[in-house]
C-alpha cells in the first residue's frame, strides 16, 4: 500500500533534506503544493487533509497553524519545529531514547521531531539519571559546536556570503534562555535546565556535543566504567536504532572526534572519558545536525509510523 505524504515547508533546509531521502521510495506518494500556494492557508489545508502523514518543516507559529488546519482524524503529523516538543498528546521523536520509544512513535498520531542540540544532552544524561548514577538535581553543563546549517536559510546565506571570513567559532545563546531548554530538561529527566553554551562553526553540517561531569561532590561517585556501562546498557535496549556507544578508552587526545565524522548518516556515536582519581568525566556525542539531528530523525519516525524498517532511506 502506498502512503500519501505531504511535506509542509519542503523548500526549507530540513524539508529539502527529507524530500531527498524519500524521493526514490516506491511505498510513498509525495504530494507537493504549488509554489504560488505555499502561503495560502486554504490550499495548505487541502494538502494537509489529503495526506496520510504530514511532515511540518516550518517556523513554530506556522507549524501550529498547520496542525489547526487539519480537520480530520486520520492525518498523522511529524512536526520538525519546536512548537510541540513538550506539548501534551505529542510523542517525542527520539526513537532510541527508551527501549519502548519506537513503539510509542509507531502508534502516535502526533510526533514532535527532536531538536538537534537536545538529542546529545538527552542521550548522555537520561541513562545516568534513570539508573540513579546521577541525581536529577545534578548541576549539568552542556556545550558543543554545530555546523551553520542548523541556523536555517538566513544563517546559511550569511556564512556562505562571508566564506573564509566568517567566524570559525561563534558562541551564541548567551542570554541563557535557549528555546530548546524545556525539551532538554523534560527528556533528560533533570530538575533544572542545564547551563547550555552552544557554538556555531564555519562549516556546513555536523556537530559534536559535550556533557562535562565534575562528580566529586556526590555522596557516591560513579566510576567511568559505571557511567559507560549505564549508557551502553540503556541503548542496547533500543534494537535496530542508530545510537552507538564507543568502547571506554583512556585517551589524552581524540583527533578522530570530528564533528563532521558522521555527516550523511543517521548515526549518533557516544564516547565516555573519565579520570576516576579526579572524579571527573565527559560524555561526547557526534552526529549530523541535518541527519539524526533533523531530517534523518524525521524519516526514521516516518518509517516507524508506517510500520517499515526504521533504517529505510537512511545511511548508517
Amino acid at each position: 500500500m502506498v502512503a500519501r505524504v505531504f511535506i509542509d515547508g519542503e523548500a526549507g533546509t530540513t524539508g529539502l533534506q527529507i524530500r531527498e531521502r524519500l524521493a526514490m521510495r516506491g511505498d510513498l506518494e509525495l504530494i507537493s503544493i504549488p509554489e504560488k500556494s505555499r502561503k495560502d492557508p486554504a490550499a495548505r489545508a487541502d494538502y494537509l487533509n489529503m495526506a496520510e502523514i504530514a511532515i511540518l518543516c516550518l517556523p513554530d507559529a506556522a507549524a501550529k497553524e498547520s496542525v489547526a488546519l487539519i480537520e480530520n482524524d486520520t492525518t498523522r503529523v511529524i512536526d520538525a519545529s519546536s512548537a510541540h516538543r513538550v506539548a501534551d498528546g505529542w510523542a517525542y521523536g527520539f526513537a532510541e531514547m527508551d527501549p519502548d520509544q519506537g513503539d510509542i512513535i509507531a502508534a502516535a498520531m502526533r510526533v514532535s521531531n527532536p531538536g538537534c542540540w537536545p538529542q546529545g544532552l538527552i542521550a548522555a544524561v537520561r541513562p545516568l539519571v534513570a539508573s540513579d548514577l546521577l541525581p536529577a538535581d545534578f548541576p549539568f553543563l552542556y556545550h558543543g559546536i554545530s555546523g551553520y546549517s542548523g541556523g536555517g536559510k538566513g544563517m546559511i546565506a550569511d556564512y556562505e556570503e562571508k566564506g573564509a571570513g566568517a567566524n570559525v567559532f561563534a558562541p551564541y545563546g548567551l542570554g541563557f534562555n535557549h528555546k530548546h531548554l524545556p525539551e532538554m530538561t523534560d527528556y533528560s529527566l533533570v530538575d533544572a535546565a542545564p547551563l547550555f553554551t552552544p557554538t556555531v562553526g564555519n562549516y556546513y553540517k555536523g556537530m559534536l556535543t559535550v556533557v562535562p561531569l565534575n562528580l566529586a561532590g556526590l555522596e557516591k561517585v560513579p566510576t567511568g566504567e559505571e557511567l559507560h556501562n549505564a549508557i551502553a546498557d540503556h541503548f542496547a535496549g533500543s534494537a535496530g536504532g542508530f545510537v552507538e556507544v564507543a568502547p571506554l578508552e583512556a585517551l589524552e587526545r581524540a583527533d578522530f572526534l570530528d564533528p563532521q565524522a558522521l555527516n550523511d548518516t543517521n548515526v549518533m556515536r557516544l564516547h565516555v572519558f573519565a579520570n576516576d582519581a579526579r572524579a571527573q568525566a565527559a560524555i561526547i556525542a557526534v552526529y549530523d545536525n541535518l541527519g539524526k539531528g533533523a531530517s534523518g530523525a524525521a524519516v526514521q519516525n516516518l518509517n516507524l509510523m508506517l510500520g517499515v524498517d526504521q533504517t529505510t532511506s537512511l545511511a548508517a
